[in-house]
């Protein structure tokens, strides 16, 4: 064995000396799907090493403790000062501000009170330059206020001017710049203000059930437990509804976004390294047949066969690792430049290094798809005998590797699906993801098949041009289902990502605006009900006003299960993240689809029941008869399942996971919400008459929150679509192997073919007939294909409706037909331009 290597190695090491222009294709293949994976995991851990290493900057403390509704007793307060622990209040909301000069505008904002001690870590950072204390301080009798600049523009609001917050007046003291405990987000219900916490009760915002969360951060003295101190601080309080996080945990919904995103991106990556797969197949392919004349003579010379497969996987696996390397080099690089083009999208400065685990993942899932799709065509090689090898360019031999390498290819697929498997944090998608991208290139090969049948028996034609390009396509040794798989799979991805975003794009700016209210009320008080609705009625232009008491709950047990022990489906996991929407009703909520069980008598007053969200249901395992114990302002309570919903969420009415039975709820101090639908031309008037009669309600106008929505669907959709683009060019590049592979055997057809007359013109007309038909065919696929994959993903991931959009997939079809022709015209170009003389004379 360690003879057959050594010679082997001779070999390979004295041809790789001549080079390997011929695998510049594989090399590129490699190089192009291993850095896509690298940079995607690179940045992926980057964010999360950045979220680790500013944990306690993020969460704004040691240990974070949050409840909604009701502040923290005094004497949990004095528990974390006896043990060394500096506590600072912070009091979030939404609320209306009010400019009090000008034209009066306003506009929905995030409230942030915050106390002296804020913030324990990192800092704030103002424009004109002041301490945070400075400028909320009280000054000529008014407390001072700070807001994004956002806000200040779209008021046209300077230094000094008044604003008002519910019922209290505010002086504008500067632009906040930096806030060390929030990490990046779109502000789609409204950009930041913050005040001073002694301030907030002026505005008599805070009252009995109004929607505002009470965090409490920890600093602890150096070198504290956390842990000891999160646990010994649960076991004192267990007062319920609290809720706690370390610094470890700062941003738990980041991860989680950060995960996922990471996830798609790195399978759109394999995605790419598939398509160089079969770069890779159609490379070796052609290097190999370059060097046929090579393999015969050393095998007529008596070289095993053994020596010659060792030989060129030598070769190969060394031009594999030329391309891994350099991939490796661009997933190190590529990190940095996304770093500056998403520095205002990222959650949090990444913090870059080089990760082994990302990288070597990478190099495996190289090494892996170059072994995969290499061993074929090196098996084949090996397989051929000598005297076959000599004539195989003219008599191509049909010889199949044994059954010990059909299984080792077969093995190697394997350990790739796999590897896929193994590193993703959804595995059943990931699985999914293997299946589908099975079956897509079966469905290429198969319509390849049917491509190559269909042009055998189409009815001659009277074009010369037409003939020849049709038989170019079912010809021996013909490259239509190469170039058909490579295209195809780069096409799938792009149209997937397209109907995806624009049904996405189509619920948000198409279907939702019809149905949905003009404005959501909140914060509207027993007492200020009535009030509400006569103002409301008393605008011109306002239609149906819909009202419903509104609770906030966490569910903090199923069936007595504790929720951090529960298994729940993954879609579902997130009802158990944080507050839901409770409300109680006697009789159904108008619109309410009821598809299991019944709803209770309207003058019910026995045990506590519930109205559950069918999905949910589904996602919990739970049905008729369950339990749901839920948390509401910090008591216990639990609902007996009577019946389940099926909820449609993008209808953006007023649709509540939980409907709950009147009585044990209605003691309860909660305030209500509506919504209202207005003419467009009486929003305005109906805002400012509900806001000034009413200062503690809240107005959150739907349309720009649909437009904050869309515009960053837009941002998402354009990055989608900049990943897909990456599959297109490795099948690019496969395209234009398969091109630069035959180019030989096309220069000599052109040379043949003007020989026996042919112009220049009849020649090129064929090849982009030709050209044409295969990029139609992998058009019309690609077209299915996505079609396919983005209704999976729109009814089965997110659950919602999916249109067909035509326009979408003609488009692909149309950039699919013209890229081919483009790009066959390019590669031929060569054969076109050969001058018949030498190539008759073969010299």
């Amino acid at each position: 064995m360690s003879l057959v290597l050594a010679n082997a190695w001779r070999i390979a090491r004295r041809e790789l000396r001549g080079g390997a222009k011929a695998l510049r294709i594989v090399v590129a293949c490699l190089a192009l799907g291993v850095a896509a994976i690298a940079a995607v995991g690179t940045l992926s851990r980057a964010v999360e090493e950045g979220l680790k290493a500013d944990g306690r900057r993020i969460l704004g403390g040691d240990l974070e403790v949050s409840v909604g509704y009701r502040p923290m007793p005094e004497a949990a307060r004095a528990w974390v000062a006896e043990r060394g622990g500096l506590l600072s209040e912070v009091t979030e909301l939404r609320s209306m501000l009010v400019a009090e000069t000008g034209a009066r505008d306003r506009m929905l904002v995030e409230l942030k009170a915050v106390d002296q001690a804020y913030p324990l870590y990192g800092a704030v950072r103002l424009e004109p330059d002041a301490t945070l204390a400075e400028a909320l301080a009280v000054r000529n009798g008014r407390p001072g206020l700070v807001a994004e600049r956002v806000v200040l523009e779209r008021l046209n609001l300077r230094p000094g001017d008044t604003v008002r917050l519910g019922e209290g007046l505010f002086e504008v003291r500067g632009t906040l710049t930096e806030e060390p405990d929030r990490v990046a987000s779109p502000a789609v219900l409204g950009p930041r203000a913050m005040i001073a916490a002694d301030a907030l009760a002026a505005t008599r915002l805070v009252q009995p059930g109004s929607l505002v969360r009470y965090e409490y951060r920890i600093r602890l003295p150096d070198g504290a437990d956390v842990a000891a101190f999160r646990a010994a601080m649960e076991g004192a309080f267990r007062d319920g509804g609290w809720r706690f996080r370390t610094y470890a945990q700062a941003a738990p919904g980041v991860i989680r976004f950060v995960e996922q995103t990471a996830l798609f991106l790195t399978l759109v990556g394999l995605t790419a390294l598939l398509v160089g797969g079969i770069g890779v197949a159609n490379g070796v392919t052609a290097w190999l047949e370059a060097r046929r004349r090579t393999i015969a003579t050393l095998k007529c010379l008596g070289a095993p066969q053994a020596t010659v497969f060792a030989a060129y996987g030598l070769q190969l696996l060394a031009i594999a690792g030329v391309g891994i390397g350099l991939g490796l080099a661009g997933g190190l690089a590529l990190p940095w430049v996304a770093a500056q083009a998403l520095a205002g999208v990222l959650p949090v400065p990444p913090r870059f290094g080089v990760y082994p685990g990302p990288l070597g993942i990478a190099a495996l899932f190289g090494l892996l798809t170059a072994a995969t799709f290499a061993l074929w065509p090196l098996a084949r090689a090996r397989a051929i005998p000598a005297v076959a090898l000599f004539r195989d360019v003219v008599a191509r031999a049909e010889v199949r590797p044994g059954l010990g390498l059909l299984l080792a290819n077969g093995l190697l697929a394997a350990l790739l699906a796999g590897l896929v498997v193994a590193v993703s944090q959804d595995r059943r998608f990931a699985a999914a993801f293997c299946a589908g991208a099975a079956g897509t290139l079966l469905l290429f090969r198969l319509g390849a098949a049917l491509l190559k049948a269909l042009a055998a028996r189409a009815p001659r034609s009277s074009l010369p041009a037409v003939r020849l390009g049709l038989a170019n396509l079912h010809r021996p040794g013909a490259p239509t289902g190469l170039m058909l798989v490579s295209l195809g799979l780069g096409l799938s991805t792009l149209a997937a990502v397209a109907l995806i975003q624009g049904n996405i794009q189509r619920q948000v700016t198409e279907t939702m605006p019809d149905a949905a209210p003009a404005f959501f009320f909140i914060d509207i008080q027993s007492d200020q009900v009535e009030r509400f609705e006569a103002i409301a009625a008393a605008q011109a232009g306002v239609g149906e006003v819909r009202r419903m008491p509104s609770l906030r709950a966490r569910i903090v047990a199923v069936n007595g299960i504790p929720a951090d022990e529960l298994q729940v489906a993954p879609e579902s996991a997130w009802a158990l993240r944080g507050d839901r929407g409770l409300t109680y009703a006697a009789t159904p909520p108008e619109g309410t689809r009821i598809v299991a069980g019944e709803w209770w008598p309207p003058d019910y007053r026995g045990e506590p029941l519930v109205s559950f969200d069918a999905a949910l249901a589904r996602g919990f395992g739970i049905g008729i008869g369950d339990t749901i114990t839920v948390n509401v302002l910090g008591r216990d309570v639990t609902l007996r399942i009577a019946s389940l919903r099926d909820i449609s969420w993008r209808s953006l009415g007023m649709n509540f996971t939980l409907v709950a039975s009147p009585g044990l709820l209605e003691a309860a101090p909660h305030t209500h919400i509506a919504t209202v639908h207005a003419a467009r031309s009486a929003e305005a008037t109906l805002l400012r008459a509900v806001t000034d009669a009413l200062p503690n309600v809240s107005a959150i106008r739907v349309r720009e929150a649909l437009e904050a929505v869309s515009a960053l669907l837009g941002q998402i959709g354009a990055a989608l679509s900049s990943t897909g683009a990456i599959t297109l060019l490795s099948g690019a590049l496969v395209l234009a192997g398969a091109i630069a592979a035959g180019r030989r055997r096309r220069v000599y057809e052109a040379v043949v073919l003007k020989t026996l007359g042919a112009t220049r013109r009849q020649v090129l007309a064929a090849y982009l007939v030709e050209f044409g038909v295969l990029g139609a065919a992998a058009g019309v696929i690609a077209a299915a294909v996505g079609t396919a994959a983005s209704w999976a993903v729109i009814t089965v991931v997110m659950r919602a409706e999916w249109a067909f959009l035509p326009g979408t997939l003609a488009a692909t079809i149309a950039a699919c037909t013209a890229m081919t022709m483009l790009m066959g015209w390019a590669g031929t170009a060569a054969a076109l331009r050969a001058r018949p003389a030498p190539l008759l004379r073969t010299e």
